[in-house]
């Protein structure tokens, strides 16, 4: 290998990717799909807002009307005395966008509820009513006990049990410890490696066709060795993802701060229902977060447990194993690329590559339950499935040994698939007009 030469093809290959229409479309383009996709939602419940809807309710009970109240999304008119079938009939000329019946208190102090409209009256009434319902029946039901302040002691006698976990170091002190800290950590360097291996190498392969298609590599293979262009190649696509990567982050971060100091963030969240109905599509549990950041407690465990994370070796594992993974994947890409006519060629030979990536993503999920698991264990130390899986476990601590290991048979299985990728490069970049098989690249890889 010629390192000089390995650069050169690294600045070449570099500087045609970046210059290309559809490296600065895609690299513009893509930010804003994202700012789209976190501002768009927060549009349609701005301006989807209509005006309150007044609702009819017939109370039998006697305890739930008195518990709704009413707001700038709907109105609750009291029809108690009114006649169900009555109100049905006559509907249309009437001024509601639907009835609520509430049935009598029966043999066990609660209630049924109906609705009745023309049109769906919408999640966040039906929401309203369960809740005003639900605690209408729970007062009535207290109150029966006849009981003074019962309503109080049940809350007061109702615990409130929080487990908090302390991991024994190995200097002997006990260290608190957040399992959901870990687990945020191990999902995010776990997707993150995922990410970058699958897409990234398979640009490789990508670029490597096309160069084939062009018949490009003829003229480079008259100035460089095919090692030397693969291992450029390789290089050069990942500065060029890289640089593409961190342009996105920065371009979104831009744009959506950009939307939200112009338009308002308390614009964009609408009202209060809005707000809930957004937190539902979303699935955020806006409220805990909000009660964790409150809670000192809760924080300084937070706070206590990510100061306990030995950084060093979670940001250089990260390194190693984000460098060599993509490596051992990408070279075995470039191979199967360098024997193809065509990108839809490659999907038989690339199979046995994604299966592997597949597994170590679903292992890596099991192991933010269990990451001193058997399968979480031999899936760490696996070099095909090691970058992602023994990333997803560092956080919860891992020995570093196990480390040690992993890294060291990533390394050794890069070197050995890096000889192979050449070996099969070398003949396949430079052969057309047969669809190649596994037979073919087998043939390659032993030819002298």
């Amino acid at each position: 290998m010629n390192l000089n030469t390995i650069g050169v093809v690294i600045s070449r290959e570099y500087a045609t990717r970046v210059k290309k229409k559809s490296f600065l479309i895609i690299t513009f383009l893509v930010p804003v799909l994202f700012a789209a996709l976190c501002c768009i939602p927060a549009f349609i419940m701005l301006f989807s807002k209509d005006d309150a809807k007044t609702l009819a309710v017939i109370d039998h009970s006697g305890i739930v009307m008195q518990t709704l109240e009413s707001n700038e999304e709907f109105i609750w008119e009291d029809c108690s005395t009114c006649v169900l079938d009555t109100l049905k009939a006559n509907f249309d000329n009437l001024p509601y966008a639907g009835i609520v019946y509430v049935s009598a208190l029966n043999a066990d102090n609660s209630v049924s509820v109906s609705t009745y409209s023309k049109d769906p009256i919408g999640i966040a009434a039906t929401s309203a009513l369960e809740h005003a319902v639900t605690d209408a029946v729970e007062d009535y039901r207290i109150n029966q006990y006849d009981i003074s302040g019962l309503k109080d002691i049940l809350e007061t006698v109702r615990p409130d049990i929080e487990v908090k976990s302390y991991t024994i170091g190995e200097d002997g002190e006990d260290k608190i410890s957040n399992a959901g800290v870990y687990m945020f950590l191990s999902m995010g360097l776990g997707i993150i490696i995922f990410m970058f291996v699958t897409m990234f190498s398979a640009s490789v392969m990508q670029s490597v066709v096309e160069e084939k298609q062009s018949k490009v590599v003829e003229v480079l293979l008259s100035s460089v060795n095919a090692l030397d262009l693969m291992f450029g190649k390789i290089i050069g696509v990942a500065l060029v993802a890289l640089t593409q990567f961190f342009l996105w982050i920065a371009l979104t971060a831009v744009l959506v701060s950009g939307v939200f100091f112009f338009v308002g963030k308390d614009s964009l969240m609408g009202t209060a229902p809005q707000a809930a109905q957004m937190q539902m599509m979303s699935g955020v549990d806006t409220d805990a977060v909000a009660a964790v950041a409150q809670d000192p407690t809760a924080v300084q465990e937070i706070m206590q447990t990510l100061s306990g994370i030995n950084y060093g070796m979670l940001l250089g594992s990260f390194f190693l194993f984000f460098i060599f993974g993509y490596l051992l994947y990408a070279s075995l890409f470039a191979a199967i690329g360098s024997a193809v006519e065509s990108v839809e060629d490659s999907n038989n030979l690339q199979m046995p590559l994604t299966v592997p990536l597949m597994l170590a993503y679903f292992i890596a999920i099991y192991s933010w339950n269990a990451p001193n698991s058997a399968i979480a264990v031999w899936g760490s130390m696996i070099p095909f499935t090691s970058p992602i899986v023994m990333l997803s476990r560092i956080p919860f601590g891992v020995p570093a040994w196990q480390v040690i290991v992993s890294l060291l048979l990533l390394v050794a299985t890069f070197a050995a698939m890096a000889w192979v990728s050449a070996k099969i490069y070398r003949i396949g970049i430079l052969t057309s007009g047969k669809k190649a098989n596994w037979k073919d690249l087998w043939k390659w890889l032993i030819q002298k």
